[in-house]
């Protein structure tokens, strides 16, 4: 009999699954349901669009046509609204059942709404869909004054489309620096220095408390949690992602902040699989569950996730998950790169090397596991090669911190 794959989700995670699941699979029924009105994009490259640096035709990866080529049934503006794992079926907001054999599950996440008065006003805007940067490309066009609030990696893009399009812009942070759980004083303040530079003032220990809004219910102003009163037009906010996983709540799941997934990325229900933002997939390295919102680790999830649904024997016939993701910042005269799990670990080491330039590493039980480099990003091949080997150099940091060491100077 034909095997029928349904995939909820068509992110880089759900179509990376649905064009292997094509290849290990030439004669399944393959179902892709999104809740989106367009094919797969670039998500990388929606930052630049919206800094107006971009036309939107580059960001477009796949087509209706790609889908129908490979025989992919493609469901566009489709909302899942139920599964029945028992009866293996998924339900839409159009009642109508999809039946499947395995099911993907890759449906990431919706922007965190911030829990204050004025949050939901027009003109305050949250960063994640193409659709979310067409309406942020044209607000801030028009906009003279503007805020962020959200000291992360989606933070600083909102903060870098405000300086390109010209905005008068606050960065509202809650603690003393940017993204202070992966960046000490000194790596932060080279961050500090180049939003000066760009015309967008970080301003410390503080956040919204209120969108204030005009007689037409547009914002106007940000008041901060010191009572401080800013201009502003324009509002991005970035503060992290609520899972989409309202339709599998009573499915039985194992559900923390994600999915837990294990390293093939099953989950605990069978013939069901998770892939991308969603899942806490089990990382053979750490020892233990985490979550990593990546591009590069979504898109090789899915891959693993569809050779696990094809295979007779999983454990034979799939090489497990195993990614050092990275996160790179193209918006200053230095470049940023995070990889691994910069923000976690129980040892660290880290050094400056002139004013735009500066390297930080995370260990765990003695093995290399994240870092974050400012300025010069030649060592990251190194490094990834180390967390990928379990190379236990967490008493050799001078070496590794070296500016251009070289691996044959470690003893792993």
């Amino acid at each position: 009999m034909t095997e029928s794959y349904v995939i909820i989700g068509d992110g880089i995670s759900g179509s990376s699954a649905a064009e292997t699941l094509r290849e290990e699979n030439p004669d399944a029924d393959i179902t892709v349901v999104t809740d989106e009105g367009e094919p797969l994009y670039n998500r990388i490259l929606i930052k630049e669009f919206a800094k107006g640096k971009l036309p939107e035709a580059p960001i477009s990866i796949h087509d209706e046509d790609w889908y129908d080529e490979r025989d992919i049934d493609l469901e566009l503006n489709t909302l899942v609204t139920g599964l029945d794992t028992d009866a293996h079926e998924v339900y839409t907001h159009e009642s109508e059942t999809l039946e499947y054999d395995k099911l993907l599950v890759a449906t990431g996440g919706t922007p965190a709404q911030l829990p204050v008065p004025g949050s939901d006003a027009d003109g305050v805007h949250h960063f994640w869909t193409f659709q979310d940067a067409r309406r942020i490309r044209e607000d801030a066009e028009e906009a003279d004054s503007g805020v962020i609030v959200g000291a992360g990696l989606l933070g600083i893009d909102l903060a870098a489309i405000c300086a390109a399009q010209g905005v008068d812009a606050h960065y509202l942070m809650r603690g003393d620096r940017w993204w202070r759980y992966a960046l000490s004083e000194d790596g932060a303040d080279i961050i500090h220095e180049a939003l000066d530079e760009k015309g967008v003032t970080p301003v410390f220990d503080s956040g919204a408390s209120e969108f204030v809004t005009d007689d037409d219910g547009n914002v106007v102003e940000t008041i901060d949690s010191n009572g401080e009163r800013y201009d502003s037009e324009f509002a991005g906010v970035a503060i992290g992602l609520d899972f989409n996983v309202e339709f599998i709540q009573d499915a039985g799941f194992d559900i923390e902040t994600g999915i837990l997934v294990d390293e093939y990325m099953r989950t605990g229900v069978e013939d069901v699989y998770a892939a991308g933002d969603i899942t806490e997939f089990y990382d053979v390295v750490l020892e233990e569950h985490a979550q990593n919102g990546s591009w590069g680790s979504a898109k090789q999830q899915g891959s693993v996730a569809a050779k696990a649904m094809a295979a007779d024997d999983v454990e034979e016939d799939v090489e497990e998950f195993r990614w050092v993701s990275s996160y790179s910042i193209t918006h200053f005269d230095f470049p940023f790169l995070s990889f691994g799990f910069p923000t976690t670990g129980d040892d660290e080491c880290e050094r400056t090397y002139d004013d735009q330039e500066w390297r930080r590493l995370t260990f765990k039980d003695g093995k290399l596991i994240g870092g974050v480099l400012i300025g010069n990003l030649a060592p990251q091949s190194k490094y990834k090669q180390l967390i990928r080997e379990e190379a236990q150099v967490a008493d050799q940091q001078d070496v590794l911190l070296e500016e251009n060491f070289d691996l044959d100077d470690l003893d792993f």
